[in-house]
């Protein structure tokens, strides 16, 4: 304890000010407009992964019991394939969690004769005072158009979501849950160009004067500009700074070495593809990987990634479209997959090497119709 009268320390050092107190970080938003600019479209890992799954689940394709249910499936629109437009709603439920389908009827009929997807961040939940669902508003250049249900209950619009555990009108997506690692990400992006763009220096201060001396105004502002138009800019990366006069250069920032700015950022990528299911591997991502080849990562994306995602969908939509088509049932033609021929090529061996079964046992355990 100091008393009033006591001798304050004196330091012969120079004096310097510490500034320990960091600003809280922010982090950006989660609505779906922004995680398809600063998520998809602006970022490498979440494109990729996002294209990834997007691809080999629309390669899987669907088959619809009810004839004229799979010709909408398989040309739903005039401009887009039926391949098009689920590799849209795979893409739209990865980024957003929730990919949206109106099916277009003709006046006076009631079976739907187009399926057209719809922006993911151009459509609005609304709910009754209940808060359950009523209908949809999907945003037009001028106001928006309204879509509700029909006279018997049936709503043209399919939403797909993903399941958000405090809320029930929208899917809580991948992206969001992974929205820090994806600020790390595209920040230490950012950083890397403004570094780049500073002659790859980092920040720091030019010291003068230990005993109270000052530079004067003519002297600081040629010094200033002769920073800013000189020592500044990529074009001016590696010129040497003459330093006279007392002056003293202190650096105030990490460099990336300092930082381990690259293994921050191959962090953050692979808390991204861990948020999608796509294992670190097949982005070429270094790190520790879980698989011990790659032929086991690429097995186990399909099996845990791609595979699920397919059967959810063809489980909506064979939900959806029992509204307009009687006991109709879509399934996932998994047997016509590459990427479980081997698995496929086992169980076929096996039931084949099973002598206590029939030939129409075994055909029927493994789904071919028996010879006529």
């Amino acid at each position: 304890m100091k008393l009033p009268w006591s001798k304050p320390d004196v330091k012969n050092s120079e004096s310097w000010i510490a500034l320990s107190a960091l600003p809280q970080a922010s982090w950006g938003r989660t609505d779906p407009a922004t995680l398809v600019r600063e998520g998809y479209a602006g970022n490498a890992i979440v494109y990729r992964c996002a294209r990834m799954i997007a691809e080999a689940a629309a390669s899987i394709a669907l088959q619809c019991s009810d004839e004229a249910a799979q010709n909408l499936l398989q040309e739903p629109s005039p401009d887009q394939s039926g391949q098009g437009l689920l590799k849209q709603l795979y893409i739209d439920l990865q980024v957003t969690g929730n990919a949206w389908a109106e099916a277009v009827t003709l006046t006076g009929e009631t079976t739907p004769r187009g399926l057209f997807g719809l922006r993911a961040d151009a459509v609005r939940v609304r709910l009754d005072d209940r808060g359950h669902v009523s209908g949809y508003a999907v945003k037009r250049k001028q106001g928006e158009r309204l879509i509700g249900r029909e006279r018997d209950g049936w709503s043209p619009v399919l939403h797909l979501k993903l399941y958000h555990p405090s809320g029930s009108a929208y899917g809580l997506a991948p992206l969001s849950a992974a929205r820090r690692a994806l600020d790390m990400h595209n920040g230490s992006a950012g950083w890397a160009k403004a570094l780049i763009d500073n002659a790859a220096r980092p920040s720091g201060a030019l010291m003068y004067g230990k005993d109270g001396a000052r530079l004067t105004d003519e002297q600081f502002d040629r010094l200033k500009e002769q920073l800013a138009s000189e020592h500044s800019g990529a074009a001016n990366a590696g010129r040497p700074l003459l330093l006279e006069g007392g002056l003293d250069w202190k650096p105030m920032s990490l460099s990336p070495a300092e930082m381990d700015f690259a293994e921050t950022r191959h962090a953050a990528a692979r808390e991204i593809a861990l948020a999608f299911g796509v294992p670190p591997m097949l982005l070429g991502i270094p790190g520790d990987n879980t698989y011990a080849t790659y032929k086991e990562a690429h097995s186990a994306f399909w099996r845990l990634t791609v595979l699920p995602l397919v059967q959810k969908t063809a489980n909506a939509l064979g939900v959806w479209l029992r509204g307009r088509f009687e006991d109709v049932a879509v399934t996932a033609q998994i047997d016509q997959v590459p990427a479980f021929a081997a698995e496929r090529d086992a169980v076929w061996a096996r039931v084949s090497a099973s002598s206590f079964l029939s030939d129409e046992e075994k055909r029927a355990m493994l789904g071919v119709e028996a010879q006529t």
